[in-house]
């Protein structure tokens, strides 16, 4: 992960901010993981559980003797002001967790991730400073999903609200369910997508409810990915083949969710069984873009033609351009989804060029996989922290960056941005929530 400059002026200066729009972030190729929304410290939770009001550290981002693009290329240390340290892996956006066994939903300060802090990668102070114990499933087989069983709890409520789940006096047969009780009409959720869901959560074995996104966070959603192994099987399970827009009702008995260890934190002993109602909220393929009508920037802004079939945005700048004082922003799709804000994950797809002359320098399109960071955790480059933070989900936007907010003197190695260059980046927001970025 990034280090901030030791001194707050620093990132303006002409060594430039943060090397990457995410920590591994908007001008680096990596995604992430989940985590809590409020200060970009709760987004460490990913390494272990925490209870609420608990400082916890941010996930670590492994180190790469291959230089990377833009979009990867972050600040990992900084040996002198004329100096950054690279990471990354094959110019992938976003910041490189450890081995993750599996994931948790993140509630009132405390997740449902499991994660195994164990890496060859070289961590940043941050990260070692976890002490968080992790937990790891057992390797009990999970069992088949059954849609249906003979005694299930009852559920009622609106979709977006939290669930009232009344328990049967009976226990769990102890059969895995995936049951929908709503059914959405949105995107339907396939391996590897990016899934914002809320949830409300019991143990059926004691009768004590679980922490959910409901019970504090506005009701915030959590952002993961799907279906990658990640994730508990009764997340996994709960969202993969289904709609956005869909209630499912979930009964993971202990191998599909902690294991034979339970979760002592979250007060989930070795033998309970689960219940889980989640609501998707939305579904991205790493590919999406946003769709909307489209409002052309101004006159002295880039022009820009969206490719389509997966290529990146064509930019072209105004004959002889000047360089920006100042961060400029202009929306050419206004999205109707909430506002992004600091220390939230967005999921983005963007293309970068130099103002002067237009030429790419990277694009998460080329890649075919959208982009993660932590908005305003000073993990990318300023201009990203600044111009992503306010905007809403299912927004394209266009920033004009420059070189004080982008890279300054010391662009990435391998890179063919020049020293002290502009930047023009079109960006999509596709999601945001509590989470961290993607494992690269």
């Amino acid at each position: 992960m990034a280090e901030n400059p030791s001194d707050p002026t620093e990132a303006d200066s002409a060594s430039g901010p943060l090397a990457d729009p995410v920590v591994s972030g908007p001008g680096t190729s990596t995604a992430g993981r989940e985590s809590i929304v409020v200060p970009p410290a709760i987004l460490a939770q990913q390494a272990g559980w925490s209870e609420p009001g608990t400082d916890v550290p941010g996930p670590a981002a492994p180190k790469s003797a291959e230089p990377q693009v833009f979009a990867s290329t972050v600040r990992k240390q900084q040996t002198s002001e004329a100096d950054y340290e690279n990471v990354g892996s094959g110019g992938k956006l976003g910041v490189v967790l450890g081995v993750v066994l599996a994931v948790l939903l993140v509630g009132s300060g405390i997740g449902l991730y499991v994660v195994n802090s164990g890496s060859d990668s070289k961590s940043t102070a941050a990260d070692s400073a976890t002490s968080q114990p992790s937990q790891t499933p057992s390797k009990t087989p999970v069992p088949p999903v059954k849609t249906d069983a003979k005694v299930l709890p009852q559920v009622s409520g609106d979709f977006g609200k939290k669930a009232d789940i009344a328990l049967p006096s009976q226990h769990s047969d102890g059969s895995f369910v995936v049951k929908p009780l709503i059914q959405g009409d949105g995107a339907k959720v396939g391996k590897g997508d990016w899934v914002s869901a809320t949830y409300t959560a019991k143990d059926w074995t004691t009768g004590k409810d679980i922490p959910g996104s409901y019970d504090q966070d506005q009701g915030k959603p959590q952002l993961f990915q799907a279906g990658l192994g990640n994730l508990i099987p009764a997340l996994d399970s709960a969202v993969v083949g289904q709609k956005a827009g869909t209630r499912v009702l979930v009964v993971a008995p202990p191998a599909a969710g902690f294991g034979d260890q339970g979760n002592q934190k979250m007060g989930v002993g070795p033998k309970d069984d689960m219940v889980i109602v989640v609501d998707i909220q939305r579904a991205n393929a790493p590919g999406a873009r946003v769709s909307g009508d489209v409002t052309p920037p101004p006159a002295d802004f880039a022009a820009v033609k969206v490719n389509g079939d997966g290529k990146a945005d064509t930019i072209t700048p105004p004959a002889n351009p000047a360089d920006p004082s100042d961060l400029k922003t202009s929306v050419l799709i206004q999205g109707k989804g909430p506002k992004v804000e600091n220390g939230e994950l967005a999921v983005v797809q963007y293309t970068g060029v130099t103002l002067k002359d237009g030429k790419e320098f990277d694009s998460s399109l080329d890649k075919k996989t959208a982009f993660s960071f932590v908005v305003g955790g000073g993990n990318v480059i300023q201009g990203w922290d600044k111009g992503v933070a306010g905007q809403n989900v299912g927004s394209r936007i266009e920033l004009e960056i420059p070189a004080a907010q982008a890279y300054g003197a010391n662009p990435p190695q391998g890179s063919n941005i020049p020293a002290n260059a502009s930047l023009v980046f079109v960006v999509d927001i596709l999601d945001a929530g509590i989470g961290q970025p993607a494992q690269g």
